[in-house]
């Protein structure tokens, strides 16, 4: 299984949707809220994003709750 790795923040609806397609798909994945942590927004923000959810699936990066190319790339 690829590295799934979600940015997040507190107040973002389709953060909360991401995470939970991938809880109820059983995919592990590491979660960096950019609200809580600074490291993680410079993290983001140096990969040149400013919004999320960003999720790197593997290589890839997915801006937004795409679920279609999620379930793609996992091979859900």
């Amino acid at each position: 299984m690829k590295k799934v790795t979600v940015y997040t923040s507190n107040t973002c609806p389709y953060c909360v949707a991401a995470k939970d397609f991938l809880t109820e798909n059983n995919v592990e994945f590491e979660e960096k809220n950019v609200t809580e942590s600074l490291d993680y927004r410079e993290e983001l923000l140096s990969k040149g994003y400013r919004g999320v959810p960003v999720l790197v699936i593997g290589d890839e990066e997915i801006v937004g709750f795409d679920q279609n190319r999620i379930t793609e790339l996992l091979g859900l």
